[in-house]
């Protein structure tokens, strides 16, 4: 028990945080006695802001609590995921590990220094220098100069700044101030690395290049890191545990496989069946796709896959002509747009008319997430209709107990059994 304790880097105890609704004082007596005088008038609130006066007027209580009593515990490290929608209390519960603000109730403990981003700039001094603002953080932290000299010319090659090193941050790109905040908060020599959303701004490959650092943090060098993303993907990926928050409550607690789960499944806007938008053009093209739906084998629409159960797409499509060696495809990528799998059916010489393709997965097994799709039409020689991001489907982290088959694990959690999935087409009309 005792060595469980001196592994706590974060403990969490009937935290609360509460924001109080309704005036605030102006700031000066005179102003608000002119308010007072106006209401007691029946008059408008001469300084109240705009849409002010509309704001939840169905609500009763003059209090909104954003955290009630969260209790939680946080093993030295552990990357965790914090997930929820927006309001659930995700960005408040980070402020208050980062001591950015108060709570209201509650107890927080544990151990190590703690470098946060939380915002873009957050922490950051606008008049002050790229090179000027690093030194500020690490001091900020209690490193002394030589400690932080010795970590920034690896801070300055990860953000990819060196030309401006010694510009004034106020004059930064939202992409620049993000890598060097990033940059910082990682290098330094902190024991806990709290980020919110980072991944949210940045391109591609230096959300990759985030992400990477994280899990080198994490596992590499054993630091704790707490990590808000609305990036399921992103979320899996680096985490192992997570934490799931809805309406100021701990919704679950468990692994992160669990936990997203359970968050994609909350009022999912996840269809089974998708009508596909074609334009004029679209449809003078020799082949269209419009109509993609989720199935069991049964042929039953389905919004959530089970874990090991198998389950198809049926894509209705047009030929507005006879099409030689025409081919349709279908790929699957995570969020993250890492292709998982992409099928193909065979060459095959199609008259006019309207068609469906069913793509059967019966072998090939998902670990619990939200996966994207991309569909293809065209021929051995050129792409006819193309459409990325089409249709998204959800696989559930629930129990399988009927299956005899061998299932192997790969290092990117995808499970897989090896067989060749069956792709069948036939005149629809």
């Amino acid at each position: 028990m005792s060595t469980r304790k001196n592994n706590i880097a974060i403990r969490v105890e009937n935290l609360s945080k509460v924001y109080q609704l309704g005036q605030i004082g102006t700031g000066t007596i005179s102003r608000d006695l002119e308010r007072w005088y106006a209401r007691i008038r029946g008059k408008e609130d001469p300084f109240l802001r705009i849409d002010e006066s509309n704001q939840n007027t169905k609500s009763t209580s003059d209090a909104v609590w954003s955290l009630k009593d969260i209790n939680f515990e946080i093993e030295q490290g552990d990357a965790v995921g914090i997930i929820g929608r927006n309001g659930a209390g995700k960005s408040t519960l980070l402020k208050i590990l980062s001591k950015v603000t108060a709570p209201t109730k509650g107890k927080i403990s544990g151990k190590g220094r703690i470098a946060s981003l939380l915002e873009v700039g957050t922490g950051f001094h606008p008049e002050l220098s790229g090179r000027e603002n690093i030194f500020l953080n690490g001091a900020i932290l209690g490193m002394r100069k030589k400690e932080i000299q010795r970590k920034l010319d690896e801070i300055v090659d990860f953000a990819g700044i060196e030309r401006y090193l010694d510009t004034p941050v106020k004059r930064y790109s939202s992409g620049m101030y993000v890598r060097l905040a990033f940059a910082v908060a990682a290098h330094l020599e902190s024991e806990i690395l709290i980020v919110d959303e980072v991944l949210a701004v940045g391109d591609i490959e230096f959300q990759k290049k985030c992400l990477g650092k994280m899990g080198e943090v994490s596992k590499g060098e054993g630091r704790t890191v707490l990590f808000v993303s609305h990036n399921m993907g992103a979320v899996q990926k680096l985490c192992n545990n997570g934490i799931l928050l809805r309406d100021g409550l701990i919704e679950s607690s468990s692994s992160i496989d669990i936990v997203t789960s359970k968050y994609l499944s909350m009022g999912s806007s996840i269809q089974a069946l998708y009508h596909i938008e074609t334009s004029h053009n679209d449809k003078e093209l020799e082949a269209y796709a419009y109509s993609l739906s989720v199935e069991d084998l049964n042929e039953n629409l389905i919004n959530e896959i089970h874990v090991g159960h198998p389950w198809q797409i049926r894509v209705k499509f047009k030929l507005n002509k006879r099409v030689n060696h025409f081919i349709i495809a279908l790929g699957i990528n995570t969020v993250l747009d890492l292709d998982i799998r992409t099928s193909w059916s065979e060459k095959t010489d199609l008259d006019e008319g309207f068609y469906e393709a069913i793509f059967k997965e019966t072998n090939l097994l998902f670990s619990a997430g939200e996966y994207k799709l991309t569909l293809g039409l065209s021929t051995y020689e050129r792409t006819i209709h193309y459409i990325e991001n089409v249709a998204s489907i959800i696989i559930s982290d629930i129990a399988v107990t009927d299956l005899d088959n061998t299932i192997l694990r790969t290092s990117n959690g995808i499970l897989l059994n090896p067989m060749k999935i069956e792709i069948s087409s036939r005149n629809y009309h």
